[in-house]
């Protein structure tokens, strides 16, 4: 039995040929991982993540632009230099040139990118001039920095009544979700996992939620505040407006251990283990 025990642990942290992706307990906020890239430093970047120094020679680099969409809100491009997107080891040691970029509004994160595009909805940026900023960050979720400076690119960016998708809209991003949320799952699900987050503590305590692999889950979240929920190693995100519940119904295809948690403050919500 003992042997068995350990057969089973060893194939849910391997990911059972899957991509696992944990990295912390549930419940707490983002460790930095063991690595010897770089240099960590004692700063940290505008939204609270530990400063890497890149190594010499080689460093990141990365430009952003953005192009209005002929439907809705704008398509952002990043274009990188040594560095390469690492979505499968989100959560591990830091290695030299990979991670995921964050994109920020003023100063307000929007999301995680683990690719070159992304589509920005007209209802986050309401009518105005803001500054839209990319930022490099390592797999444990430190920033790379040259010379001490994080690694990151900005570009001013105006909306208007005319701004393509936008008419009409002028809500603040924290209230305006990337997507309409669903009060119910579209496609029934075979597991309901019901979720609370209020004042930085959720509701119930965070664990584990076993699913066979094909199984299909709906991970239904209220929060008190606005945020983005993620889940680790499928790439799936969701829109959390303040106060509204809101589902995402996923199918586990994919064995191994994976998080799902917030993108604004951090929290692992639940584990989804597939096996």
């Amino acid at each position: 039995m003992l042997g068995a025990a350990l057969l089973l642990a060893g194939a849910a942290a391997a990911g059972c040929g899957g991509r696992a992706t944990t990295h912390h307990k549930p419940g707490t906020s983002h460790e930095q991982a063991a690595g010897s890239a770089g240099a960590l430093l004692d700063a940290q970047d505008p939204t609270g993540h530990r400063l890497r120094e890149a190594p010499a020679g080689g460093a990141p680099e990365v430009r952003l632009a953005a192009r209005p969409d002929s439907e809705d809100g704008w398509n952002v491009q990043l274009t990188v230099e040594n560095f390469r997107f690492t979505p499968d080891s989100t959560g591990g040691a830091a290695l030299p040139g990979a991670g995921h970029a964050h994109l920020e509004l003023d100063g307000r994160t929007l999301a995680r990118l683990y690719g070159p595009w992304f589509h920005l909805p007209a209802a986050q940026v309401p009518e105005g001039a803001h500054t839209l900023t990319v930022r490099l960050y390592a797999d444990d979720h430190t920033a790379w920095t040259v010379g001490g400076k994080p690694i990151e690119s900005a570009l001013p960016l105006t909306a208007s009544a005319a701004t393509p998708g936008q008419a009409g809209h002028g809500h603040p991003p924290q209230s305006a979700p990337a997507s309409p949320p669903q009060s119910t799952p579209q496609v029934p699900a075979d597991r309901t996992v019901t979720l609370t987050v209020r004042d930085g503590e959720v509701t119930p305590a965070p664990g584990r939620t076993e699913l066979r692999r094909g199984e299909r889950v709906a991970l239904r979240v209220t929060s008190d505040r606005a945020d983005t929920l993620h889940v680790h190693g499928y790439d799936r995100e969701l829109a959390l407006p303040a106060g509204q519940e809101a589902t995402l119904v996923l199918t586990a295809d994919r064995t191994g251990l994976f998080e799902v948690e917030t993108h604004g403050s951090h929290l692992v919500l639940t584990q989804l283990l597939v096996r």
